[in-house]
């Protein structure tokens, strides 16, 4: 897991939707509550929210679900930006 302080200030969510949809999440603009994104793993159907401001903060939160939920790493996922 990476530190805040080795994570970018500041991610499109865009950018980084696209990246977990290589990787193999199905991500879903409609799933979440008002403007935030659903993105499931497949391979057990379980789900993350995606809110539309990806700080440093909520971005390392992110990633130990993501981590927790697929595998997948931050380098994985910086990889595919």
């Amino acid at each position: 897991m990476p530190s805040l302080s080795e994570l970018p200030s500041e991610i499109k969510r865009k950018k980084f939707t696209k990246a977990l949809d290589r990787l193999g999440f199905v991500v879903n603009s409609t799933g979440g509550k008002g403007d935030h994104y659903k993105a499931i793993w497949p391979k057990n159907g379980k789900a993350i929210i995606i809110q539309s401001e990806l700080r440093k903060d909520v971005l390392r939160y992110l990633l130990k679900e993501i981590e927790q939920i697929s595998g997948i790493t931050w380098e994985d996922i910086r990889k595919n930006l």
